[in-house]
């Protein structure tokens, strides 16, 4: 018998199910007073931004909003977006952040599919957002957000403005912890390997946990100055609206992402943190010399996606940024890798410096692992940085599952770890390194597109007999869609034909930026060789679309 088994449950005394939640609450009792939103001439302390979530979750509640709903949005970086990360889950709600670069088509199937009964839209985002509901066969409660740093007369879209749907909620609201921290808090799409985008349901837990993680592997200290540059509605801003709050820390609102802006945005509030995409990171860095004058306080910065070349290093030391590389999927809120700088490293000359921090690193503090694995037999890959496996996750930084969608819930997580799709190799010391994708997933500015999605409309051109879409190299976007077409017999179509069919069907970051006319290499069961198709996307020329 073992004596430390007391036959007692667990009782409110010894547990309360985790939630990021808490931290709005914690931030507002200890540090009441200190900034927590900046948005243009708005300022609001940690106080208020509760009030306003609080506010949020009670008019939500009133107009019976609760556990297990859906509330999407459609909002930029702005603190209409802040409060719905706190104010949703208040009411056991689940919040779904949608891509505000998403064609109507897709946000449609997003509403459609995860049930939403609210939508709250901002004005930038109106005509978007009408063309989708008008596709939508459920009734949707449409609240519109107004903001006096949009400067352009938009038709509502909704029934409710924002500012009026606060002012019927109750600042002292009584909301309560999730029964379960297993509760799902968020519902993020990403990008699979068919048309029709994936719905990866996150929780409470998952979400608490990576917060906390987003703090111990970075550094980030208490009252962190924080900027955002990455869209909120990004693996709900890579779990950031949570970690900021656990610090109580300042979030810098930023409507739209241009160099100017963001350096002044750094000089003006003493911007500490920030994270980026490698575009974003590039278009900072490549800002003409005027725009960073004045700026001698120490930066630091997290980059996702692809991996950081010696240039940015070297320009982001010169600058006095710290940079650190990490690497995660939707399906584990964001970065869950992260590139731990070793004692030693900085000695070394930046192109070896650039080599060891192009790796996607090691697990994320409160993530219990993750490697390379054979995918057939599950076992691990000798750590010699050659042999190639995929890279699985376990742990509870990782997604409860897709939503109404079994079989790839199943697939994901066959044989008790999460699939990502990406090839990659494990070096000596341990590192992992990304090889490939498996997917076909391209990632281009930071976001996923699939090459799946992106045929099908290629398909429905009449000249087109056959078509692949695979990555071709791009210094400004990482990385853009380049497709392969077979015409039909006796058909004739254009590279610039092609381009605006696409422009019809598809959002513009996933237009091809680049058309190639000839035979497809196929395998003798008739399967097109991508692998081929990749290596010859490497010598095309790009155009403007």
């Amino acid at each position: 018998m073992n004596q430390y088994d007391l036959h007692l449950d667990r009782n409110p005394a010894n547990y309360t199910p985790l939630t990021p939640v808490s931290f709005l609450e914690r931030a507002a009792s200890v540090y009441p007073e200190r900034l927590a939103v900046i948005h243009g001439a708005l300022r609001l302390s940690w106080a208020e931004e509760y009030a306003r979530a609080r506010r949020l979750a009670s008019a939500l509640a009133q107009r019976g909003i609760g556990a297990g709903d859906t509330v999407a949005v459609l909002l930029p970086n702005t603190p209409p977006m802040i409060d719905a990360h706190f104010g949703v889950p208040m009411i056991g709600a689940v919040l779904n952040t949608l891509n505000t670069r998403l064609d109507p088509e897709t946000i449609a199937f997003m509403l459609e599919h995860g049930g939403a009964k609210v939508l709250i839209v901002d004005p930038e985002f109106a005509v978007v957002a009408k063309a989708a509901l008008a596709r939508v066969q459920h009734e949707i409660l449409v609240v519109d957000v107004s903001d006096p740093e949009y400067h352009r007369t938009v038709e509502p879209v909704g029934s409710i403005g924002y500012d009026a749907l606060l002012a019927q909620g109750d600042p002292a609201f009584a909301w309560q912890n999730p029964s379960d921290e297993w509760n799902a808090i968020g519902l993020n799409y990403t990008s699979g390997t068919t048309g029709n985008p994936k719905g990866v349901v996150v929780h409470h837990r998952g979400a608490y946990l990576n917060a906390i993680s987003n703090i111990t592997v970075w550094g980030l200290p208490r009252h962190a100055v924080y900027l955002w540059t990455l869209p909120m509605f990004h693996c709900n801003g890579w779990c950031f609206p949570w970690t900021v709050a656990a610090q109580a820390g300042v979030n810098v609102c930023l409507r739209h992402v241009d160099a100017k802006t963001i350096w002044n945005a750094i000089r003006e509030h003493k911007v500490s943190h920030y994270c980026a995409a490698p575009i974003v990171q590039s278009l900072i860095l490549n800002a003409p010399p005027e725009l960073r004058a004045g700026i001698s306080h120490p930066v630091a910065t997290m980059v996702a996606g692809a991996a950081p070349p010696a240039a940015m290093i070297e320009g982001m030391e010169q600058m006095g940024f710290d940079l650190t590389h990490v690497y995660g999927l939707t399906e584990v809120y964001g970065p869950a890798v992260v590139c731990e700088k070793q004692q030693g490293w900085s000695a070394l000359e930046v192109g070896e410096r650039a080599r060891l921090n192009a790796r996607q690193g090691v697990r994320y503090t409160l993530q219990e692992a993750v490697t390379v694995l054979d995918p057939g037999t599950l076992q691990p890959v000798p750590a010699d940085g050659n042999t190639i496996g995929e890279i699985m996750f376990r742990g509870n930084i990782t997604m409860k599952g897709y939503l109404k969608n079994p079989q790839a819930t199943q697939e994901a997580f066959a044989g008790g770890w999460f699939h990502s799709g990406d090839l990659g190799v494990i070096d000596p010391d341990g590192y992992i390194k990304i090889k490939d994708r498996s997917k076909d997933i391209i990632i281009s500015g930071g976001e996923n597109i699939s090459s799946i999605e992106v045929e099908d409309v290629l398909y429905r051109h009449p000249a087109v007999m056959a078509a692949a879409v695979v990555a071709m190299p791009n210094e400004k976007w990482g990385e853009t869609p380049c497709a392969f077409i077979e015409l039909r017999q006796g058909a004739q179509a254009s590279e610039q034909e092609i381009i605006a069919h696409c422009k019809l069907h598809l959002a513009g970051f996933k237009v091809p930026r680049a058309v190639v006319f000839a035979e497809l290499p196929k395998t003798s069961t008739g399967k097109i060789q991508k692998f081929e198709l990749r290596q010859r996307a490497g010598s095309v020329s790009a155009i403007d679309v």
